[in-house]
């Protein structure tokens, strides 16, 4: 998947969910960054690189296994497929958001 199509993905996924009220940012190394302010509302993805309360940097290629249920967040984390920066238990709560 392309950076676009993560955006619009976690964009609709967001919508469909109870407000996260934190800011997350995806960080996708060469492939770029997803921000989502859980604050606004309705929530707000973007691709803007911003400050975030926590940051989960991971491959792009990771994000997508873990957007399709291919990749537990735990299991990622604990390979260092994923390592988050910043509020753990942000990390935590969006967990439920990302598998399908």
């Amino acid at each position: 998947m392309s950076l676009e199509s993560l955006t619009e993905e976690l964009r609709r996924r967001v919508t469909q969910s109870p407000p996260l009220g934190h800011k997350v940012k995806f960080d996708l190394g060469d492939d770029g960054t997803i921000l989502w302010d859980g604050t606004a509302t309705p929530p707000l993805i973007s691709n803007a690189d911003e400050e975030a309360e926590t940051t989960i940097r991971l491959s792009a290629e990771n994000f997508e296994k873990l957007m399709t249920g291919g990749l537990d967040p735990t299991m990622a984390f604990m390979l260092g497929k994923l390592k988050v920066d910043g509020k753990m238990g942000v990390a935590m709560k969006i967990g439920s958001f990302l598998g399908e």
